[in-house]
């Protein structure tokens, strides 16, 4: 069983809004990993060395290695998929969303719409998830990076109670929940609390994001 990869990468290929594929040369073979898309930019360049923490997934009609820049990640991802329902695709989107950290805070919050941010699971779906992953998940809520991958959104720092991090700017973990509830108190749907939610700038205080999330659900009705 194949755990890491160290060696030259050789191709970095985008499969899709939730996967890609990294071919890395090692003593003069090339491995094929499929790698979260979300860690694509992540990644060595065409020529430069990597490592990458490996699950290696065997079926009878299959040999696939799936590769990650962190430890977190790949015990993030077997965790996931020893979860009923939860296959490789499955998984693979859902690092692609969110960093294994936010996925913990999720669960442990039971905020079943930052779930239902990746493709392909509906609110059934994320309330199941939630409920089975809470006894697998280890939530340590300290320091946890609540990033979504692919956006601005940073932590910026531990909040100070009010909202805000340490340099004084409005934490952005923060803004969103108070956001979510903003639009949930006005009678907003799932669905388009989640819509806006995806729209947010990554900065600004909280009443400037509700402004903004409420211009951007008027659009959309």
């Amino acid at each position: 069983m194949i755990g890491s990869l160290r060696g030259i990468v050789l191709e970095r290929i985008a499969r899709g809004p939730q996967s890609g594929e990294v071919l890395v040369e090692v003593g003069g073979v090339g491995y094929r990993v499929i790698v979260p898309a979300g860690c694509l930019p992540r990644l060595a360049e065409p020529g430069e060395p990597t490592f990458l923490h490996v699950h290696t997934h065997v079926r009878e009609d299959a040999f696939t290695l799936y590769g990650f820049p962190s430890r977190d990640e790949r015990q993030c991802f077997e965790v996931l998929i020893a979860t009923h329902g939860v296959g490789p695709s499955v998984a693979l989107a859902m690092l692609s969303v969110h960093t294994p950290a936010a996925l913990r805070r999720a669960v442990a919050q039971d905020d079943a719409d930052a779930l239902m941010l990746v493709p392909g699971i509906g609110r059934k779906t994320a309330v199941r998830l939630i409920v089975e992953l809470q006894s697998k998940f280890e939530a340590d809520l300290d320091g946890v990076d609540l990033r979504v991958v692919g956006s601005s959104a940073t932590t910026g720092g531990a909040p100070n109670g009010d909202g805000t991090s340490a340099g004084g700017e409005t934490d952005p973990a923060v803004a969103r929940q108070e956001v979510r509830a903003a639009l949930a108190g006005l009678g907003y749907g799932a669905d388009e609390i989640r819509h806006a939610l995806t729209r947010l700038p990554g900065e600004g205080s909280v009443e400037e994001q509700i402004r903004f999330a409420l211009r951007e659900l008027a659009v959309a009705r």
